[in-house]
C-alpha cells in the first residue's frame, strides 16, 4: 500500500479566492493565510504574528468582523476588510428533534445546500459533518446515498459547519474571560454526507485547523472519520490527520457487500482489512470502530456475527450496531431489537466492544443514513433502488 499515489475524483471543488473579490480567511491553512497576508501587502517580519491575531479571532473567540479585533491597528484592519472576509455557511433551515439532536441545513457557494447534525450526550455533545454534496458511493442502505455527487466541499466549508454550530450553541468565549472546560461540541464525526477520503486534502486541512492549539482546540482522539474502504488512503489519514478511523463495514461478504457498499468491487474484504491491520494508529488505546448497519435478513444472522469476529481477528476493534434507519422509498428494515441483541452478545462474548447505537433525531430526518440535501432530494422509486441495491422480488 502506498501513500504516494493519492485517490481523486474528477469533482469540482469551489476555489478559495473567487475570480474577483476578497478572499475568505475561514479554511486556510496557517500558512496559507500567513502567505496570503503577505500578497496582501502584510510585511512579511510580521506576517506570522498577524496571522496567530486573526487565527484566535476566527477560531478561539469566534469573531467574524475585522474592526472587532482590537488589538490590531485600525488601518491595518480597515486594509483587511478590503481585501479579505470571514465567511461561514449560511443556514438555511434549522430543527431540533424531541431528543434534542439539531439538524441544520446549511448553503454553499453555487447554492448547493448540505446537513450537519449536532447530538447532544451527557457530558459531551457530537457533531457530524459533510464532507462533499451527494455522495459518490451509492450505498444502497443509505439515503444520501441515493443523491449523486455533485463536488467536494471546501476546506473552509467543512470546518465552517463547526464555526456554525458552535454560533448556535453559543459556545464562544468571551475574550478574557475564565476558561470554561465543559464543551456542548466536544467530538467531531466525519460521518455526515460523502466519502471523507475522496476529499482527502480539504478534509485534512479542516481537521488540523480544528485540531490546532490556538483555536478550536480538539484533540485527535476527539475527532473520528468513518471510510467506505478507500485503502489507499487509509494510510495518509494516519500520518497526515492522524485521528480515529472508523470503518463502513456492515457485511461479512463479499457478495453482501457489492450490493450494500458497491465500492467494495474495488477494495475487497480481504484488501481492505489488509490495510486496517498495518493502520499505524491501530493499538488498543485507538481501536478502530467497524459500523455495522443492522439489516433484517440481510446482514443480521448467528453466522454473520460469528464471520464478523474471524475477518476482525488481530485488529484493535470495536463493533458499531447501528439500527437501520428508516428513510422514505428504503428496501430494507430494521432488524428486530431481540435479534440485534443476539447479534450484540455474540460479538461481545467473543471479547469485542458491541454497543448498539441509540437511533437520535429520527423525527427530524436526522439519524444515521438519513441525510440528504433538500435541493437535490430528486426522489427514487422503491423499485429503483431495489433494482440498484440487487434485491428486486425479495
Amino acid at each position: 500500500m502506498s501513500a504516494t499515489a493519492p485517490i481523486t475524483q474528477d469533482v469540482h471543488t469551489i476555489p478559495r479566492k473567487l475570480p474577483e473579490g476578497p478572499v475568505n480567511l475561514v479554511g486556510l491553512t496557517r500558512q496559507a493565510m500567513r502567505e496570503a497576508l503577505i500578497e496582501a501587502g502584510t510585511p512579511e517580519k510580521q506576517a506570522k504574528m498577524r496571522t496567530g491575531q486573526i487565527w484566535q479571532w476566527i477560531y478561539q473567540w469566534g469573531v467574524r468582523d475585522f474592526d472587532a479585533m482590537t488589538n490590531l491597528a485600525k488601518a491595518y484592519r480597515a486594509d483587511l476588510k478590503e481585501k479579505f472576509v470571514i465567511e461561514v455557511p449560511e443556514v438555511v433551515t434549522r430543527k431540533v428533534s424531541d431528543d434534542g439532536t439539531r439538524k441544520y441545513l446549511v448553503r454553499i457557494a453555487g447554492g448547493h445546500e448540505v446537513e450537519v447534525v449536532y447530538i447532544p450526550e451527557e457530558g459531551r455533545g457530537t457533531l457530524c459533518i459533510s464532507s462533499q454534496v451527494g455522495c459518490t458511493l451509492t450505498c444502497s442502505f443509505c439515503h444520501t446515498g441515493t443523491q449523486k455527487l455533485v463536488r467536494n466541499l471546501t476546506a473552509g466549508e467543512i470546518i465552517g459547519q463547526v464555526l456554525v454550530a458552535r454560533d448556535d450553541l453559543g459556545e464562544w468565549p468571551e475574550p478574557g474571560a475564565p476558561k470554561n472546560e465543559t464543551r456542548l461540541l466536544s467530538n467531531i464525526v466525519l460521518m455526515g454526507m460523502g466519502e471523507p477520503l475522496y476529499n482527502f486534502e480539504n478534509v485534512r486541512d479542516a481537521m488540523k485547523i480544528a485540531m490546532d492549539e490556538e483555536g478550536i482546540q480538539l484533540s485527535r482522539r476527539r475527532i473520528t472519520l468513518s471510510t467506505s474502504g478507500v485503502v489507499p488512503e487509509i494510510e495518509r489519514t494516519a500520518d497526515e490527520i492522524g485521528c480515529q478511523l472508523a470503518v463502513s463495514f456492515h457485511a461479512t461478504t463479499d457478495e453482501v457487500r457489492d450490493k450494500l457498499v458497491p465500492i467494495n468491487k474495488r477494495w475487497n474484504i480481504e484488501t481492505l482489512l489488509e490495510a486496517l491491520r498495518t493502520y499505524p494508529r491501530g493499538r488498543n488505546s485507538e481501536r478502530i470502530t467497524f459500523e455495522y448497519v443492522m439489516l433484517d435478513g440481510v446482514n443480521d444472522s448467528d453466522e454473520d456475527a460469528h464471520r464478523l469476529i474471524r475477518l476482525i481477528e488481530g485488529i484493535p476493534a470495536k463493533i458499531n450496531l447501528i439500527p437501520f434507519n428508516e428513510w422514505p422509498g428504503a428496501p430494507y428494515r430494521r432488524s428486530s431489537n431481540n435479534r440485534i441483541r443476539a447479534f450484540a452478545n455474540i460479538v461481545y462474548q467473543a471479547g469485542y466492544a458491541s454497543p448498539i447505537r441509540t437511533p437520535r433525531g429520527e423525527d427530524i430526518m436526522a439519524a444515521c443514513g438519513q441525510l440528504k440535501s433538500a435541493t437535490e432530494r430528486a426522489r427514487k422509486s422503491r423499485r429503483q433502488i431495489e433494482a440498484e441495491a440487487g434485491l428486486a422480488g425479495r
